[in-house]
């Protein structure tokens, strides 16, 4: 049986610096999406536009509000460390250092964005209108950038090169969802959301980029499945 791309360090090196660039690419575009969504949030305001979608999701039906609640749940701070415990017991020490750099890198960044970059704008139960607050999402605060957000796309980076098949699709769904649960349930405008898949983005990039974890896999080799 062939070992995987973590366990043997020649073909790590062989398919990580085909990637090398790909990532580092992916991590400027978060950057500058995050940066492009920071210079709208700075100013407090929620554009009109942004209202608009906002009350389209936020608007869905309630019967939507349980799975919605369930959902969110996937974002939470304790999902990093659990998939670095798996990642541990399938023995990829890589991928366990990996989860846990995203989960600290993303309280950092929260703070430096809140106290550094001092952007505050608040959440939609104060900026917006018309607004239904679902669950126990909190109605004030600092909104932006959605912590969820940031902390699935960061894991969605790391975990996907273990993934074969259509599995690899499978963290991307759950970013997605999350996304939407967040603004549904008026936790956070659309905004935030946009800032946290940039910000993400270039934190599960970099962080697969400097830990050197396994790039995309071709067809034979195997991957950590179901």
């Amino acid at each position: 049986m062939r070992k995987s791309a973590e366990r043997d360090p020649r073909l790590l090196n062989r398919v990580v610096t085909a990637g090398d660039a790909r990532r580092l690419a992916w991590a400027g575009l978060g950057l500058a999406v995050f940066g492009l969504s920071a210079l709208v949030a700075r100013s407090g305001e929620v554009p009109e536009a942004e209202q608009a979608v906002f009350r389209w999701v936020n608007g869905l039906p309630n019967v939507l509000s349980a799975p919605m609640q369930i959902t969110q749940l996937l974002g939470i701070l304790g999902v990093g460390p659990i998939v670095a415990a798996v990642a541990l017991i399938l023995r990829l020490p890589r991928l366990a250092v990996a989860a846990l750099a995203v989960t600290l890198l993303k309280l950092a960044a929260e703070r430096v964005v809140w106290y550094v970059l001092d952007i505050s704008r608040a959440r939609p139960g104060v900026t917006e209108p018309v607004v239904v607050v679902r669950g126990n999402a909190p109605a004030t605060g600092a909104g932006f950038v959605s912590g969820h957000v940031v902390l699935v796309t960061g894991l969605a980076w790391i975990v996907t090169p273990y993934l074969r098949g259509r599995w690899r699709i499978v963290p991307w769904i759950v970013v997605a969802l999350v996304s939407l649960a967040r603004v549904y349930l008026g936790a956070h405008n659309p905004l935030d959301v946009v800032g946290g898949l940039g910000l993400g983005t270039a934190i599960g990039a970099g962080v697969a980029l400097a830990l050197r974890l396994p790039g995309p896999r071709k067809r034979r080799e195997p991957g950590v499945g179901a």
